[in-house]
């Protein structure tokens, strides 16, 4: 919930997969640590880390589909100024993600 505004984050009933696909992530982190430690084929930790990184976007992408569905459109029902500030937010998290 936020604190200032006391809305539930549109993510928030999808919470458990979310949660469940970064302990996923977290493990692909603790294994590419392994791979490293065990010094593993060059090419093989670069598989890993794109793997990783799908996820990573995957997990952004849900998100900011939450975001949309739910913090944006609530917003644009309460009013101009408030709908502006959430597609901001939304713009500049595209560009985050674009950018990365």
């Amino acid at each position: 919930m936020d604190e200032a505004t006391g809305h539930l984050h549109g993510y928030i009933q999808r919470k458990d997969d979310y949660l469940k696909r970064l302990r996923r992530i977290e493990g692909q982190a603790r294994g590419l640590q392994r791979m490293v430690e065990e010094e593993k084929y060059c090419i093989d930790i670069l598989t890993q880390v794109s793997a990783m990184t799908k996820a990573l976007h995957a997990v952004s992408i849900g998100l900011l589909e939450e975001h949309m569905n739910h913090c944006v459109v609530d917003a644009a029902r309460a009013g101009d100024d408030e709908a502006r500030e959430k597609v901001t937010e939304a713009v500049e998290a595209i560009a985050r993600l674009v950018r990365s």
